[in-house]
């Protein structure tokens, strides 16, 4: 195996625990995945310059963490709490359920409390290493670590994350009801007719395609595995098929498929069969029993 093949296995292999962190520092598992793979541009562009770092997973987590503030900054998402908001520490009290807590409460703590909490309670990595991602120093991520520790367990008894599922349009309900029963009746001849001519496709951890022609092959993939089980659904608000596996537990999906229309035309599909971490803690919805 050559440099470049042991390098890319590493960022693959690094895929699911740097989803991790970005999914919850931008509050939103698909924007998570978005970040990822610009993560993992950033990163084997700069392939050459991570020759002499000892602390690889620490380098690439640096990466991950400027890319999501840069994503933070270009959609004005984070609502921040100032860093020198004044807190009684108090008492430690019983820490929650860390990868429960939904994405979006994460949005709620300041970004170093964010990307301390995240990445201790998490990940596991030290303090140390936090200061080296955040570029701060130890006694500021500690701190940080502290007070969003606090702030969390505040949030969580507050309620979190609840509140009431954002619906889909009736029209894209409509769409996405056909849609996912040509896929439960095979019948990707009438689904392939769905497509706009300029349809793009991105099986995501693998590759894109664009074009009715191009993206032909996907469906035929999907006939030959009788495994898969569909039903519609909504996942962060957006219309997505959700695809179970029968072979195992059929309590919640596999992966999903988001879809996007043009007026009555599919014009993109992005397809999580192969980034299955990003279901982990994702927020959705099914919207009709599963066939």
């Amino acid at each position: 195996m050559t440099q470049d093949d042991s390098f890319a296995a590493l960022l693959a292999g690094m895929r699911p625990r740097l989803h991790r962190y970005c999914a919850r520092m931008t509050g939103s598992t698909i924007a998570g995945e978005d970040v990822v793979q610009e993560t993992l541009i950033k990163a084997l562009a700069a392939r050459p310059a991570a020759a002499g770092i000892a602390n690889i997973e620490g380098w690439l987590f640096r990466i991950a963490h400027n890319a999501s503030l840069d994503f933070l900054r270009a959609r004005a998402r984070a609502r921040e709490v100032p860093l020198t908001e004044e807190m009684e520490p108090g008492a430690e009290g019983p820490q929650p359920d860390i990868v429960a807590v939904g994405f979006r409460t994460f949005l709620r703590l300041a970004v170093l409390q964010r990307c301390a909490v995240i990445l201790k309670d998490v990940l596991g990595h030290s303090v140390e290493e936090i200061a080296q991602v955040a570029d701060c120093s130890v006694p500021a991520a500690k701190s940080a670590l502290q007070r969003g520790r606090q702030r969390l367990r505040e949030l969580v008894a507050q309620g979190g994350d609840q509140h009431s599922p954002v619906p889909l349009s009736d029209g894209d309900h409509e769409r996405l009801r056909h849609y996912v029963a040509h896929f439960q009746a095979g019948d990707f001849d009438a689904i392939r007719r769905m497509l706009a001519d300029d349809a793009r496709l991105d099986l995501v951890n693998r590759l894109k395609l664009q074009g009715r022609k191009e993206v032909d092959f996907y469906f035929t993939r999907y006939a030959e595995a009788v495994h898969w089980r569909f039903a519609p659904g909504a996942v962060e608000g957006r219309p997505a098929m959700l695809v179970y596996d029968a072979r195992g537990p059929m309590d919640r999906p596999a992966h999903f498929v988001l879809l996007t229309w043009r007026a009555e035309d599919v014009a993109r599909i992005q397809d999580y069969l192969f980034a299955p971490y990003v279901m982990e803690a994702a927020d959705w919805v099914r919207l009709d029993a599963l066939s």
